[in-house]
């Protein structure tokens, strides 16, 4: 998707009480600069110590709640070309899976109403009795650990690697793309298209907002909760084709 999901996130968190007007506009800060130069490891990993600890004492049926309303926001600015590239994926016997830094509850609903067939996403929080205690757990699915979940899911699901596709636009994500047998990239940040180029990777490019923000039109943006990307995986059983597709 064009910039981070978190942006609706953020919005939607701020509607229902969950985050301060502070946190939504620092957060909106953070998400025009992952537009104009791509998300950076440290501040991914910042974001996601935050979110952890402020979801201390939110119950998990609250989270989810917001989904309606982060899918009003995320739903219009989904590259329709990526998205029509994953259904082909599907027409042709794949598995199309979304692989996102962004909460899995999130990921589960995108997945849902996309008509993917499985999501990926980061577990914040550990949860006691339908409450999040605000104590980080699990696996932040950014950089790395993002391949490991996508090996853990090709091994349980007899997915082949080699022969899947995987779509990103972030540096970050090289882990993951390195990872397959054919790695695309989506309007790519300076390093990623400097690996692609080097790599001769497939380069996809569509209109893009930072370009827009640089030729002078203004933003206003917010962004919390997930906004490090998101990926989208199809795939076949193995000895079989398949796709890891990048959606954000």
């Amino acid at each position: 998707m064009e910039g981070s999901s978190a942006f609706q996130f953020g919005r939607a968190a701020y509607r229902a009480g969950l985050l301060s007007r502070r946190q939504l506009i620092a957060d909106g800060w953070a998400n025009l600069m992952f537009r104009l130069r791509g998300a950076s490891d440290k501040a991914s990993h910042e974001l996601r110590n935050r979110i952890s600890h402020d979801l201390a004492g939110t119950r998990v049926r609250d989270l989810e709640r917001l989904g309606v309303d982060v899918l009003a926001g995320v739903l219009p600015r989904i590259y329709p070309q990526v998205l029509s590239r994953a259904y082909d994926h599907q027409d042709a016997g794949c598995r199309v899976y979304i692989v996102t830094a962004a909460s899995q509850e999130l990921a589960n609903t995108l997945a849902h109403v996309l008509a993917l067939d499985g999501a990926i996403g980061s577990s914040f929080s550990e949860v006691v009795d339908g409450v999040y205690t605000g104590k980080p757990t699990g696996l932040f699915i950014y950089g790395q650990e993002k391949a490991v979940a996508i090996e853990r899911l090709a091994e349980s699901e007899g997915l082949d690697l080699s022969a899947s596709y995987a779509y990103s636009d972030s540096a970050s994500d090289l882990p993951m793309l390195r990872l397959v047998g054919h790695p695309v990239v989506v309007n790519p940040d300076s390093t990623l298209a400097k690996t692609a180029r080097a790599e001769r990777w497939e380069v996809l490019r569509f209109d893009r907002l930072g370009r827009r923000l640089k030729a002078g039109v203004g933003l206003i943006g917010a962004a919390v909760a997930g906004g490090a990307g998101s990926a989208a995986l199809a795939a076949r059983a193995r000895r079989r084709r398949g796709l890891i597709g990048k959606l954000r």
